[in-house]
């Protein structure tokens, strides 16, 4: 089950401040990684690298909101290759996908935050469990929905997202032609300690049919 909405649903339990921990994903000791030790996946000529912890821009504390991952890009298939966020998720163990979301996303997430100005950069007042109910319409259960939102586990009043770093190091959007390469982040919805393991899948659309032709998967444990 895919989870994608981000309609604002008020939570009747406010997590503590103890609880807040910073997500990094590491990788599973059998995954194929590179010279330089980062887990790759390769097939039908695009090679995809990604290491999940590997962000150092501001905010610090961005584990504690989203899930950061770093990701590179190479085509040699011989086609192009569309880049687009919705290509990509992490599937945990639980077999729920965390989408990643793009800055826009994240920019109006944040401005819809209760007690916010409903401008972009808006403050979040209070920790919320964003997402869309899936035990049937109307119904939603806050101690199970495995995705309460990019804001769901910060109990203080976090700076508006998305920072400017956050910005310049997204992973771009479009096309990446036959012999390109590019590396960017990708920002999850928090996975926190939902899952003790979860697979980034990213998949491979030719731009120039919408066509998927291809699938690359790489398993990480989750520490946090």
């Amino acid at each position: 089950m895919r989870m994608r909405a981000f309609r604002p649903v008020l939570a009747t339990v406010l997590l503590a401040a103890g609880c807040v921990s910073t997500t990094t994903l590491q990788p599973l000791p059998m995954t194929p990684i590179t010279r330089g030790g980062a887990p790759v996946a390769q097939e039908h000529g695009v090679r995809l690298v990604a290491s999940g912890d590997a962000w150092k821009g501001h905010p610090s504390y961005l584990g504690r909101i989203v899930t950061p991952v770093e990701v590179r890009l190479e085509n040699q298939s011989g086609r192009p290759l569309r880049i687009d966020t919705a290509d990509f998720t992490l599937v945990g163990g639980s077999r729920f996908e965390y989408a990643a979301l793009t800055p826009i996303q994240l920019s109006q997430e944040n401005a819809s935050g209760v007690g916010g100005s409903g401008q972009a950069g808006a403050y979040v007042a209070e920790p919320r469990f964003v997402g869309r109910p899936f035990f049937g319409p109307g119904w939603f259960d806050p101690f199970y929905d495995p995705f309460y939102g990019p804001y769901a586990y910060y109990p203080v009043q976090p700076e508006p997202l998305p920072t400017a770093d956050m910005v310049r190091a997204a992973l771009p959007q479009g096309t990446l032609q036959p012999g390109g390469a590019l590396t960017g982040f990708l920002y999850f919805q928090n996975v926190g300690a939902r899952e003790g393991q979860v697979t980034l899948r990213a998949r491979l659309v030719d731009a120039r049919t919408g066509m998927q032709f291809g699938t690359l998967d790489i398993p990480f444990q989750v520490e946090g």
